[in-house]
C-alpha cells in the first residue's frame, strides 16, 4: 500500500469536509446554501495551465522539450536513418582508408552516446508533462466540484419552488372551496 504525503492527506480532508457539507445540507440554513452557491458562481477557479506552465520553465526544461519533440518525430527517424546509411556506405565503398571499418565500433559508440544522452532528456520532458497533467487533473476536479455545488444549490432551489408552488395551489383550492361555499 502506498504511503500518502501530507498534501494528499490534506486534499482528502478537504474532500471529506466538502462531502460532509453536502450530506448535512438539511441541517444548514437554506440562505447559507444560497450564499455558498452565489460565492461559487462569482469565483473563477479555472486557469490556463499552458500559459502558467510556460512562464515557469527554465532554459533546460525548454531545451528538453525541444529535444524530445524532435527525437519523437519522423524527421528525426529519417535523418538518423540517412546518417547511418551514409556512414556505412562511405566507410565500406567510397573511402580507401575508412576511419571506421566493418564492425563499425566507432558508430556503435556514437549510437550508445546518443541513446545515453537522449533518454534522460526525453524523461525530463515526460516528467514535466506528467506534472502538467496532474495540475490539469486538479483543475478539472475543482471545476467538477464547483459544478456539483452549483447543481446541488439549483436543485434545492427547485425543490423549494415546488414546495412553495404546492402551498400556493392548496391555498388557491381552499379559497376556491370557500368561495363556492359562500355562493351556496
Amino acid at each position: 500500500m502506498k504511503r500518502k504525503n501530507k498534501s494528499q492527506i490534506k486534499r482528502e480532508l478537504t474532500k471529506k469536509e466538502l462531502l460532509e457539507m453536502l450530506l448535512n445540507k438539511e441541517k444548514e440554513d437554506l440562505d447559507k446554501m444560497d450564499e455558498m452557491v452565489d460565492l461559487l458562481i462569482s469565483k473563477n477557479i479555472t486557469m490556463n495551465i499552458n500559459s502558467e506552465e510556460n512562464e515557469e520553465r527554465t532554459f533546460g526544461e525548454r531545451m528538453s522539450d525541444r529535444v524530445a519533440k524532435f527525437a519523437g518525430s519522423w524527421g528525426f527517424i529519417f535523418t538518423f536513418a540517412v546518417a547511418l546509411i551514409l556512414w556505412v556506405v562511405l566507410n565500406v565503398y567510397f573511402i580507401s582508408r575508412p576511419f571506421d571499418k566493418y564492425p563499425f565500433v566507432f558508430l556503435n559508440l556514437l549510437l550508445g552516446c546518443v541513446t545515453a544522452l537522449q533518454s534522460p532528456i526525453i524523461m525530463m520532458s515526460q516528467n514535466r508533462q506528467e506534472k502538467k497533467d496532474r495540475i490539469r487533473s486538479e483543475n478539472d476536479y475543482k471545476i467538477d466540484l464547483k459544478a456539483e455545488f452549483i447543481l446541488e444549490g439549483l436543485y434545492n432551489k427547485l425543490i423549494d419552488l415546488n414546495k412553495n408552488q404546492e402551498i400556493i395551489l392548496k391555498q388557491i383550492k381552499n379559497l376556491e372551496g370557500n368561495e363556492t361555499e359562500k355562493t351556496k
